[in-house]
């Protein structure tokens, strides 16, 4: 096996994340049929030599890729492509953020989604689905107040806005993201003093308002626009932190 297994693996990236560089590169070569079903996979010791990631990597990342149900494992045999793999689906989960760059590309794609939206949301609005997230936006001032992160409450509220569009597919997008979607681990709010959460709270609020108030005068453009702004501010905040961490 060891020419397949240098052709299929010398390319994985040695990514910040090493153990999600891994499983990305497998899904890859699995969804391409380079890994065709049923194929066995080269050994843990074949993937380290291949790749020069750890034992511990391979292990975590083969553990993963079993969690999606895409290889199977076979005592004393090794582990093998799923001959019956589950439908193709995309999702983010919590663990997958394990780097400033990959919250990153999570904003960019939130861009793409949630800037068209909230100009549906402006145009189909209903007085309910207002009250909705005026609710969520005094639920996550509440919350971060009293010191939580208020990622639940921050969800909510921008999930409010895509069940305004009265397209249940935007929701359901949200909804397979999950808390993926508000990566709020990395702005360390709980280690804030009392006046640095009130800037931050301001200031979240205030882009937060720009938003809803632009629904609520059914205003298409605006409403993207305010979006926008506010996904493209929480973009730079990340850049920030990350260039930051990288000079520490």
């Amino acid at each position: 096996m060891a020419d397949n297994e240098s052709m299929l693996f010398d390319a994985i990236p040695q990514a910040p994340n090493l153990r999600t560089g891994l499983v990305n590169t497998l899904i890859a070569q699995i969804e391409s049929g380079d890994l065709a079903p049923g194929q066995q996979l080269p050994t843990e010791q074949e993937i380290v030599a291949a790749t020069g990631v750890s034992r511990t990597v391979v292990r975590e990342a083969l553990a993963a890729l079993r969690a999606r149900g895409l290889i199977t494992t076979r005592q004393g045999l090794g582990a093998f492509v799923a001959k019956d793999p589950p439908p193709r689906t995309f999702s983010i989960l919590p663990d997958d953020l394990e780097s400033i760059d990959e919250v990153l590309r999570v904003l960019e794609l939130r861009m793409g989604i949630e800037v068209e939206a909230t100009g549906l949301a402006a145009k189909r609005r209903s007085d309910s689905a207002l009250e909705q997230m005026s609710s969520g936006l005094d639920a996550l001032e509440v919350a971060v107040r009293a010191g939580g992160s208020g990622s639940e409450e921050d969800f909510a509220f921008h999930r409010a806005i895509l069940a305004a569009t009265q397209n249940a597919n935007f929701t359901r997008l949200f909804d397979a993201f999950g808390s993926a979607m508000i990566p709020r681990q990395w702005t360390r709010i709980d280690q804030m003093t009392i006046p640095e959460r009130e800037t931050y709270l301001a200031r979240m609020q205030h882009e937060h308002r720009a938003i809803l108030a632009a629904i609520e005068a059914k205003d298409v453009n605006a409403a993207r626009r305010a979006m926008r702004s506010h996904l493209t501010k929480s973009y730079a905040r990340f850049e920030k932190l990350r260039d930051g961490a990288s000079h520490d």
